[in-house]
C-alpha cells in the first residue's frame, strides 16, 4: 500500500458522481476553506477552485467516473491523487455516511499523508483495459452455463443406499440422460443453447408458477 505523503497549501478532497460533486478544500491549518456540492463539469469545478490553485493537490475515490476529473487535472497542471476504494473504505470507515462527509473525509487523509494511493491509468491504455475487463465479465458468465446444465442432464441416484454414479455397475437400469427434452436437446447443442435451455425449464417447473 502507497500513501501520498507530499505537502501542499491547499488538500481537496472531491466525493464524485455521474452529475454532482462535493468538493471539500482545506488549508495546511486543517481549516475549511471550500465545502460545496457542485455539478459535474470542468467548467464549474476550474471556477471553484480558482482562488486556491495556488499550491493545490486534488483527490478523489477510484470509481468508474475519474477519467474526465484526471484528464482536466493533468491539462491544468494540477496534481491529482487516486485513492484505493478498498482500502480507504478500511481507514476511514464509519457509521455517519453521506457525500458531505465523504469529501471531507478525502481531504482529511490527503492533508495527513494517510490516502492509500491506487495507479492512474494512461489515457491512451483505458479502452483497452476496459474492454478486457468486460470481456473476463463475460466469459465467467459463459462458463457459468454448462457448469449448471451438467447437474441437471445427469441422471438422479435413487434413495437409500448411496452409490457413485462414476461406476458403470450404479448405472445399471438408469436412464443415461435427464427426461427433459429441452436439457437433451441443449447437452447436444452449443453452449448458448444450453444457457437458453436452462432458462426455459426454469420458467416451466412448478416451482416457478
Amino acid at each position: 500500500m502507497r500513501f501520498y505523503t507530499k505537502q501542499h497549501r491547499y488538500s481537496c478532497g472531491i466525493d464524485l458522481h455521474a452529475k454532482t460533486m462535493y468538493v471539500c478544500i482545506l488549508n495546511q491549518d486543517g481549516e475549511t476553506a471550500f465545502h460545496r456540492n457542485l455539478p459535474s463539469t470542468p467548467e464549474g469545478f476550474l471556477r471553484a477552485i480558482a482562488p486556491y490553485r495556488e499550491d493545490l493537490v486534488v483527490a478523489v475515490e477510484c470509481i468508474f467516473t475519474w477519467y474526465w476529473l484526471a484528464d482536466l487535472c493533468a491539462r491544468e497542471g494540477i496534481p491529482f491523487v487516486l485513492g484505493h476504494a478498498l482500502y480507504m473504505k478500511a481507514i476511514h470507515g464509519g457509521k455517519a455516511k453521506n457525500d458531505k462527509i465523504d469529501a471531507q473525509k478525502i481531504a482529511l487523509l490527503l492533508r495527513g499523508g494517510m490516502l492509500p494511493m491506487a495507479y492512474v491509468y494512461p489515457a491512451e491504455m483505458r479502452a483497452t483495459r476496459d474492454l478486457l475487463r468486460r470481456r473476463c465479465h463475460l466469459m465467467r458468465k459463459r462458463s457459468e452455463a454448462p457448469d449448471r446444465l451438467r447437474p441437471s442432464a445427469l441422471p438422479k441416484p435413487s434413495r437409500g443406499r448411496r452409490r457413485t454414479l462414476g461406476r458403470p455397475c450404479s448405472r445399471a437400469g438408469r436412464p443415461r440422460r435427464s427426461d427433459c427434452p429441452s436439457i437433451r436437446s441443449a447437452a447436444r447443442g452449443s453452449r448458448s443453447s444450453r444457457a437458453t435451455a436452462v432458462t426455459r425449464c426454469a420458467w416451466n417447473s412448478p416451482m416457478a408458477t
